[in-house]
């Protein structure tokens, strides 16, 4: 029997209508989009952001051996060529840049005992940041008697972008990508500072 137009719909019609509305497919694919976009463009934005943190990390990396590498060829250095090192480390960091970065080379004698000692040092803002004579602990998988070594810290805040408005202001979006290098005489005994402190 066929419900009449005429007649308001009873609670039985009311009942198929909402069956057909949940049996309904047609805005599935829809939904389920509108429920997976955000996971994917946030797995997306996140993968983005590890590779460049990798990249400046490496960066870093190489920028701190770069400059041990480059001290230790020569058995005299003065404050001039110290203080040109960070112009090495922002070449090598392009096309990042270090807005605030962290720089401290030093020059290390280490005794026949092992004993290890400020000879000079020179950071970014040329100035001293050990004093001389200064004892310094060296690593310990380090086997180091009778030679002259150079340290190079190095530290550089990278900056995540994620895109969330809630992390742009905090230090939650910043991580301190840091290396230190050490790496030993190759000409003469020492590397000497003419002008240093």
């Amino acid at each position: 029997m066929r419900a009449d137009p005429s007649r308001p719909e009873t609670g039985g019609g009311v009942l198929r209508r909402l069956r057909r509305i949940v049996e309904d497919r047609r805005g599935a694919g829809a939904v389920e989009f509108a429920i997976v976009a955000p996971l994917l463009i946030m797995g997306y934005v996140g993968a983005f952001e590890v590779s460049v943190a990798m990249t400046v990390a490496r960066k870093v990396n190489r920028a701190s051996s770069t400059v041990s590498d480059l001290l230790t060829q020569t058995q005299s250095v003065n404050k001039a060529t110290l203080d040109t090192m960070k112009d090495v480390t922002n070449n090598i960091l392009a096309p990042f840049t270090a807005a605030s970065y962290s720089l401290k080379i030093t020059g290390i004698t280490v005794a026949a005992d092992g004993k290890a000692t400020v000879a000079w040092s020179r950071d970014e803002k040329a100035g001293t940041p050990y004093t001389k004579g200064t004892t310094v602990t060296l690593p310990s998988d380090m086997d180091a008697k009778s030679t002259f070594i150079v340290r190079t810290e190095f530290s550089v805040p990278h900056t995540i972008l994620l895109m969330m408005p809630g992390l742009k202001d905090t230090k939650l979006n910043t991580l301190m990508l840091g290396k230190t290098s050490y790496f030993r005489q190759r000409v003469g005994e020492k590397v000497d500072c003419s002008d240093c402190p």
